[in-house]
């Protein structure tokens, strides 16, 4: 089986730094969330504006969604990782140590813009379903850079898609010296990382799993993205109820990372990580939130479907093109 695992097995050095002569470098990880912030703005921005909704709402939410997500993503972190930042508290304002989470920054970008766009006289939905799809996007292209950098690596595994170390400085809350590389986790738990495989072991040293490389949960977490960028895309070509395509996002994404955690070796709060918390009450909130809409059959607001923005002159606002009939 090994042989098998081996040639089925996935690898690449990780690159902690792009670094352009001796003195400037720059994070991977932090320059692909930034093109993917950038591209799901510029969609949501098309989207937005085919459906009415004024260029200066638009950038009013862009910026918010910027903020809050800066915001959200460290506040969430700091919050589940507490314990290593209370011997210096100020160290939760330095967002270059530890990390971010990605689900905080999702939700502090909602809890922006929920009071934001009230003064535009925008309703929630409205505005979530036009960001449904690019922040998807968004999120398929930030992968990237974890995937650089080695970051979010999961248990040892020798499955089809194990990652296997090929050398360089992965992510916390691993530590490399000569191409070895160990992480100690909660509980006293210790798992290594080498060219030759990855080893997890409990606090006493006895073997808990091993393989020939790791499951990289960020890989996962991009395809998955993908997937769920193709599936609002072909969703949204019809009218929709107001609140479905927001919906489907919500509960596709947070299923993701419900299954995605069960492989990491991130801090668990009883069963679950602070993540799958998060994921299993956004996923039974909107799942009945759903039903409610279907059983109910109320009439309400019904979003307009894809289709192709006409091309307007300079001063005059996008329109959207007739759908096809027939």
């Amino acid at each position: 089986m090994l042989p098998i695992a081996m040639v089925g097995s996935i690898g690449w050095p990780v690159v902690d730094r792009f670094r352009i002569g001796s003195t400037f470098a720059i994070s991977p990880h932090g320059l692909f969330i930034a093109i993917g912030f950038m591209i799901g703005a510029w969609l949501f921005g098309r989207i937005a504006a085919a459906r009415g909704v004024e260029e200066r709402a638009i950038s009013s939410i862009v910026l918010w969604s910027l903020i809050g997500a800066i915001v959200g993503a460290r506040f969430f972190y700091v919050l589940a990782h507490w314990s290593e930042f209370a011997p210096k508290p100020v160290e939760a304002l330095l967002i270059w140590k530890g990390g971010i989470s990605l689900l905080g920054g999702i939700a502090g970008a909602t809890i922006a813009n929920a009071i934001n766009i009230r003064r535009f006289g925008l309703r929630f939905f409205q505005v979530a379903d036009a960001l449904a799809a690019p922040l998807a996007l968004g999120i398929a292209v930030g992968r990237i850079g974890d995937l650089i950098i080695g970051d979010h690596l999961g248990k040892p595994t020798s499955w089809l898609l194990a990652w296997r170390y090929s050398g360089g400085t992965v992510a916390p809350p691993f530590g490399c010296v000569k191409e070895f590389c160990q992480a100690t986790l909660q509980g006293g738990r210790v798992q290594t990382l080498g060219r030759s495989g990855s080893e997890l072991r409990d606090s006493v040293g006895a073997v808990i799993s091993q393989g020939v490389g790791v499951h990289q949960t960020a890989l996962y977490d991009m395809l998955l993205a993908w997937g769920l960028f193709a599936l609002l895309w072909w969703f949204v070509k019809r009218p929709r109820r107001e609140g479905l395509a927001a919906l489907l996002f919500a509960i596709y994404y947070g299923c993701c990372r419900l299954l995605e955690d069960f492989l990491r070796i991130d801090k668990r709060f009883g069963p679950l990580t602070g993540s799958q918390w998060t994921a299993l009450t956004v996923v039974l909130v909107c799942v009945a939130l759903w039903a409610y809409l279907a059983v109910s059959k109320r009439p309400g607001p019904t979003t307009p479907p894809r289709t192709k923005i006409r091309r307007t002159a300079p001063d005059e606002p996008a329109t959207e093109a007739p759908a096809p009939t027939g």
